[in-house]
């Protein structure tokens, strides 16, 4: 069974950094993908960034694109999401996901859509505050 667990999140002020961590497991080979989501109140969940362990593939959304790093401590079964610059609408709780593979992951974060996610993480809240 393929378990996620986050750590991380908090509060922070405009500009300052934040790293989520994704640790994952029951997965039988290490060619997955995680991709991260989140959702402020009262809003749609959104794709923020994709990291496809096969061939190290990294995509962001265009919202985040410059500012958040994805990356994987294959070691740990873990993917991280560093967040930098952040910003007042950054605030929303964070998911990560195993979509099926890294181009069902691109579909979804890009906004297309089409696919069913069955693996999720508890989610961690990210509150940028003055």
């Amino acid at each position: 069974q393929v378990q996620l667990v986050e750590s991380g999140g908090g509060v922070v002020q405009p500009g300052g950094s934040l790293r989520l961590s994704c640790t994952a497991s029951g997965f039988t080979s290490m060619d997955y993908t995680i991709g991260w989501f989140r959702q402020a109140p009262g809003g749609e969940r959104q794709g923020v960034a994709c990291f496809g362990h096969r061939v190290y593939s990294v995509y962001y959304a265009e919202s985040v694109r410059g500012r958040f790093t994805v990356s994987s401590d294959v070691a740990r079964n873990t993917v991280y999401l560093e967040m930098n610059k952040l910003k007042f609408e950054d605030t929303a709780v964070y998911y990560c996901a195993a979509p099926a593979s890294f181009f069902a992951c691109f579909d979804l974060v890009s906004g297309r859509g089409g696919w069913q996610v069955h693996y999720w993480g508890q989610g961690a809240q990210v509150t940028v505050s003055s």
